[in-house]
């Protein structure tokens, strides 16, 4: 003890001449602290980050899905437009067909295609029936051509038949040369035959069809078909004569039905009067 005590004091002497045991206490004292602590405060620190970078991340999710569901909106937005411009377009182009006097135009859309058991006739259904205009026999045409003519009506919709179908006839003339002949449809996607043109009747490849107006079913110069080929035969009396339709059957959405005010009708009848007496007067 007495060793101790005298090793004790000799070092506490020499501290208060030197301090190099306060000095070598107080770097020992930090360091150790500073091990203790620096440990915590890095843990401290990437706690601290991993915390604020979830609570970005949320942040950003959150703001990702309001993006996605303000750009579904946009394009929702977008498709309804082009749609509206598309109808836009279609309408004008119908606005753009022009009734004949004693004919006027009725508006009509196409609520289905491909009508009749199997689907045999080729047809369409429009939304209006004969309480709107659209009486059995009214011609149906588009901006490009006629489409047919109505073979049913009901008071608010109506059947369509097209003039591709096999029982559809229409009275035609070619543009440029007047030869007549009648408009037979072949089937669904095929071809149009102009039938009963004889063999030395002027017509080209190429040449317009339009209706003839004959017997008043339809009026007098609406676009109908395209002649694309002409064949001659030694054991026929007739040209065969193919064409195609104006206007595009597979995509109509609207329709223009050309109703007859009854003008057409009397002033018909009255011609055949005149024509009567004319004869009745010549005998």
């Amino acid at each position: 003890m007495v060793l101790v005590l005298c090793l004790y004091l000799t070092l506490f002497t020499w501290n208060l001449r030197t301090g190099y045991v306060d000095r070598l206490a107080t770097h020992t004292g930090l360091e150790f602290v500073g091990a203790v602590l620096k440990p915590g405060k890095w843990i401290q620190v990437q706690v601290a980050e991993f915390w604020e970078h979830y609570i970005d991340l949320v942040g950003v999710r959150k703001r990702n899905d309001e993006l996605e569901a303000q750009l579904k909106e946009v394009m929702f937005d977008l498709a309804e437009a082009n749609e509206d411009k598309a109808e836009v377009i279609r309408l004008r182009s119908l606005l753009s067909v022009s009734a004949p006097a004693g004919w006027e135009r009725i508006g009509a859309r196409v609520i289905a295609h491909r009508l009749g058991v199997q689907a045999e006739l080729e047809s369409i259904l429009l939304d209006k029936g004969y309480l709107k205009g659209a009486g059995v026999r009214t011609p149906v045409v588009t901006h490009e051509g006629v489409v047919g003519r109505v073979f049913r009506a009901g008071p608010y919709t109506s059947s369509v038949l097209l003039l591709t179908d096999q029982n559809s006839r229409i009275a035609v003339v070619s543009q440029e040369n007047r030869t007549p002949g009648i408009i037979v449809g072949q089937g669904p996607r095929s071809q149009l035959e102009m039938r009963y043109v004889a063999l030395n009747a002027p017509l080209g490849v190429g040449e317009l069809l339009v209706t003839s107006g004959q017997a008043g079913a339809f009026p007098k110069g609406l676009p109908v078909a395209r002649i694309v080929s002409i064949e001659y035969s030694d054991i026929s009396l007739f040209q065969k004569v193919m064409a195609e339709p104006l206007a595009n059957l597979d995509n109509l959405e609207e329709v223009l039905l050309i109703g007859n005010t009854g003008e057409v009708e009397a002033f018909d009848q009255q011609s055949l009067d005149s024509r009567q007496e004319d004869d009745g007067e010549k005998q």
